[in-house]
């Protein structure tokens, strides 16, 4: 929190202007609801004195409180000065004259508030700090969720005796998760067999994708396939093999004594995913920054932590 303080002076006119603009203490209580975080504030107020009493109360509550409650003070300065409209003040006995008066408060207090740049741009940063980790916060819970979901449906998917209908879901949980983390998937998946094609981005780099469920782990010439499809594509393409069951060592082998265009994933990176362990994209980043400084183009999932 800032080591800065509001000047008394605008909190006499935050508070002048506050009982002015708000004739009627009900509509003072619903401005204050939508500007005051801490509810325990205005609970604490008591809402059947005076409204002025009301007004000093909490002004000097949260003077004395600055250190904790100096966001509530500057955004109710903000908002206060930020009203232009007095019409409703004008429909009151007297309208006119008490129009004028809160008119003439709340520009003295714009003054006084724009005389506080400094603080005010700390909490202007402030909120979009707050606003930003509440989005975080929904995004993660809706992933989160979204992954608890697409990981039952992988493993009703182990036991399924229907190779073909289980190579066509397991396309789906893919292109799910590809949409999950924004890898932008660009066309739609093929099945032949339970082989899986499809094509995703990721930091500005193009990605066939390939993928097998079979027993046997996958071997050298079952990567040839997806390296042959790579060597008809631009030279910044790149390639991801999912196989389920793992890869033999000397298919492994071969594609990285080579030229190394393709990351392997298997079925333990493919569960940590699906698990929350580590975000694909995050996952992805490992793999290939390991075949780059390693040559070796399957880092295993327990390798990246």
């Amino acid at each position: 929190m800032s080591t800065k303080k509001i000047a008394p002076a605008a909190l006499i006119a935050l508070q002048d202007a506050l009982a002015s603009v708000y004739w009627y203490k009900k509509d003072l209580r619903s401005f204050l609801i939508s500007v005051v975080e801490d509810p325990n504030v205005l609970n604490g107020l008591n809402w059947n004195d005076f409204k002025r009493n009301i007004v000093r109360d909490l002004i000097t509550f949260l003077d004395r409180n600055q250190d904790r409650y100096l966001e509530d003070l500057m955004r109710l300065m903000v908002e206060v000065s930020r009203i232009s409209d007095f019409t409703h003040l004008e429909r009151l006995e007297d309208g006119r004259a008490k129009a004028r008066h809160a008119r003439e408060s709340v520009e003295a207090l714009r003054k006084l508030t724009s005389s506080h740049v400094a603080i005010v741009q700390e909490i202007r940063d402030a909120e979009k700090r707050r606003l930003e980790a509440k989005s975080r916060i929904a995004r993660t819970t809706a992933v989160v969720e979204r992954l608890d979901e697409l990981k039952g449906e992988y493993f009703a998917l182990v036991t399924d005796s229907d190779h073909q209908g289980r190579g066509f879901k397991l396309e789906k949980i893919f292109r799910q998760l590809f949409d999950i983390f924004d890898l932008d998937p660009k066309a739609s998946f093929r099945i032949v067999g339970e082989q899986i094609d499809g094509a995703f981005t990721f930091d500005g780099t193009d990605y066939l994708f390939e993928a097998k469920w079979q027993a046997p782990p996958v071997i050298a010439s079952d990567l040839d396939s997806l390296a042959g499809k790579l060597s008809r594509k631009l030279d910044n393409t790149l390639g991801l093999f999912l196989s389920i069951n793992g890869f033999s060592d000397d298919g492994v082998a071969a594609h990285t004594s080579g030229k190394r265009v393709m990351l392997l994933m298997d079925g333990s990176d493919l569960m940590a995913v699906l698990e929350g362990r580590i975000e694909l994209p995050e996952l992805l980043l490992r793999k290939r920054r390991y075949a780059s400084q390693t040559g070796n183009i399957f880092l295993r999932i327990y390798e990246t932590f």
